[in-house]
């Protein structure tokens, strides 16, 4: 499928977000959603989805590093599933493991100061998810 993307990174008080290109590859970031127990201002979503024009919903999935679920998981498939119901968009979520770690180091090397409250790093973490969905992509065509 082409087209526009929206890649969710759930979060119980911030949700990162990113937007992407079907056929581009490239991800960038845009502000986080803030979460009350991981409700998002569901206006806000929907502005979002109007603004970018997305034609799929992509939501990290946070997985243990031995691929079994973690304590976030169901909440992540909950939001997933409000997602879908609210906004009637394929859905699909994507493994995350490791993507939080490798945002941290980014924006370390970018000079970021570790207060992750006053500088959330939860929008870079969505657009690593999404560059890892593009690149799977990209292996599953060749």
């Amino acid at each position: 499928m082409t087209g526009q993307l929206l890649c969710f990174d759930f979060g119980l008080t911030s949700i990162g977000v990113a937007t992407g290109q079907t056929g581009m590859g490239i991800a960038s970031p845009l502000p986080e959603l803030k979460a009350k127990e991981g409700s998002p201002d569901w206006s806000a979503v929907g502005a979002l989805i109007f603004e970018w024009q997305a034609k799929r919903l992509l939501i990290g999935l946070p997985l243990n590093m031995d691929g079994s679920e973690s304590k976030l998981s169901a909440r992540a498939r909950k939001f997933a599933n409000r997602l879908n119901g609210r906004f009637d968009l394929p859905i699909e979520m994507v493994d995350e493991r490791l993507t939080s770690h490798s945002a941290k180091e980014e924006t370390s090397n970018l000079g970021h100061k570790g207060d992750y409250k006053k500088k959330p790093i939860d929008s870079v973490a969505a657009c690593l998810i999404l560059e890892q969905y593009f690149n799977h992509q990209n292996l599953s065509n060749d």
